[in-house]
C-alpha cells in the first residue's frame, strides 16, 4: 500500500508541518477542515499542501519524514519551490 509524506503551510514563507499518511486526500482534507481542531496544523490553519511524495511502504515514508524533519527551514524551502515556485495549494491535483 502506497503511503506518503506531505509538507503544508498557511501561506508562502508561513509555517510548515511535515506529517505521513496512507491516505493522502483523507488527511489533506482532515487539516483543511480542522478535524483535530486542538493540533500544531489547526492551531497555526496550516491548510494549504504545497509538497508531497509518494512511498511503496509505510517504513520508507516514514524514514523520510524522520529525515526531512531534521532539516533547516532552508532546505524544506528550496524542496518545496523545486517543485512548487509558487506555492499553490496542491490538493486538488491528489489522485
Amino acid at each position: 500500500m502506497k503511503h506518503y509524506i506531505y509538507i503544508i503551510t498557511n501561506k508562502k514563507d508561513g509555517v510548515l508541518y511535515i506529517g505521513e499518511t496512507k491516505n493522502l486526500k483523507k488527511r489533506i482534507y482532515q487539516h483543511k477542515n480542522k478535524v483535530h481542531p486542538t493540533t500544531f496544523s489547526a492551531r497555526y490553519n496550516l491548510d494549504k499542501l504545497v509538497y508531497s511524495e509518494e512511498f511503496e511502504t509505510k517504513e520508507e515514508a516514514k524514514l523520510r519524514e524522520k529525515q526531512m524533519k531534521k532539516w533547516n527551514r532552508a532546505w524544506k524551502i528550496e524542496l518545496i519551490e523545486e517543485q512548487n515556485a509558487k506555492w499553490l495549494d496542491l490538493y486538488n491535483k491528489i489522485k
